[in-house]
This record gives structure tokens, sequence and C-alpha cells, in this order.
């Protein structure tokens, strides 16, 4: 129908209050205001590596999954964007004295990257979509919300100024925003879908909790 709201708007309005939840985060609020405890974030950086992980994987079995070969490159195009996303986390890494390949996930992290592995394994690939578009949408507002609020010249030095131009960036915009034209083009609006959203969504809280709880 013309006119007709784009599913990926549909579903990230049916989720409001956890967007709301996550931007008002304090973790979220610490990186705003550059008041994050630095150990807290050097524990989500590496949580956030180990993930990254897993969500290039699903993007690798959404190309697999896909029915004509454009689909599939997409698909590939971004997994390699994740994929160049960790190269931030090794500098952070480097910085922070992080060994990346001796990280334990906790709890948080392993139920989001359990529950895009099982998708990736065995669902559809819209549902693949469904389950990992609020990520790229998230970030992709965080990072044009924490640049609206800082300012170009407080931002120049903002402890987390890397972290914020890296995902209010063209190129993490254009990255979200492709995945939710695939989001659009893919599915449909059902159960399945929604439920992929929404759970996602909830990793996302728990995952900005984690670190500040200081999560074994």
């Amino acid at each position: 129908m013309s006119g007709a709201t784009p599913l990926h708007e549909t579903l990230w309005n049916q989720n409001q209050e956890l967007a709301a939840a996550c931007r008002n985060h304090p973790f979220v609020r610490g990186l705003a205001k550059g008041t994050l405890d630095r150990e807290a974030f050097k524990r989500y950086v590496a949580q956030d590596a180990f993930f990254l992980r897993a969500f290039a994987s699903a993007y690798a079995s959404a190309a697999e999954r896909s029915s004509d070969a454009a689909t599939a490159e997409t698909f590939l195009e971004l997994r390699d964007a994740a994929m160049d996303e960790l190269g931030l986390h090794a500098r952070y890494a480097e910085i922070l004295g992080i060994d990346l390949e001796r990280v334990a996930p906790y709890p948080a992290t392993n139920a989001y990257t359990d529950f895009l592995r099982g998708v990736a394994s065995q669902a559809q690939v819209d549902e693949i979509v469904a389950a990992m578009t609020p990520c790229m949408r998230l970030y992709a507002c965080l990072g044009k919300e924490l640049a609206a609020e800082t300012g170009d010249d407080a931002r120049a030095s903002h402890p987390y100024r890397e972290w914020i131009e890296t995902y209010r960036g063209a190129e993490f915009q254009a990255a979200a925003a492709r995945l939710e034209a695939l989001l659009d083009r893919l599915a449909t609006e059902r159960p399945a879908i929604r439920e992929a959203y929404r759970y996602a969504m909830e990793c996302e809280l728990r995952f900005f909790s984690a670190p500040m709880e200081g999560a074994p």
C-alpha cells in the first residue's frame, strides 16, 4: 500500500520503551557525559568484541540462506563492516590492556550470542535480519544523539569521542540503513519477526547493564 509505514519503522516504534530505556541507561548517560567509569567501559569493550564476532557470523549465515546473489553480497558486505568495527575494539583493547582472545562472556552476552546463533542456524533469512536490525538501529541512533548532546567543540576532548564518532559516522549510519532496507524487503510483520526484534532489544538493554554491574 502506498504510504504505508516501512516495517523497520513499525518495529522500532513498537519498541520505543526499550529504546528509551537504553538511551537513559546509566551506561549510555555516562558515555554521553564522559563520566563512565573506565573499568566499566573496559568490560564493555571486551564483551562487545565477543558479541561482534557472533554478529558477523550471523551475517554470513544470512548470506548463505539468501535466495539471490545480490542479497547475499549485501550481507557479506555488512559482515565486512562488522569486522571493521572490531578494529575500534582492537584499538581500545590495546589502550585498556584487554586480551580479546581471553574474554569470558557474561551471562547477558551469552544470552544474546546464543540467540543470534540459534536464529542464524535455524530460522529463515527474514528472522535473522529481524534479530540483527535492533543493534544497528539502536547504535546508529545513539551515535547521532550523543554527538548532538556533546557538540563538536566538547567532543574534541571527550574521553569517549572515538566511540561516538564511530556510531554517528556516515559508514555506520549507511550500514544500519542497508540492514533496515533488507528487513523491509525480505520480511513481513508476523509474530516471529516481532518477537525476534523485541528480544534483541531486550538483550541490548541487558548488555548495557552487565558492565556496570561487573557481571561474573
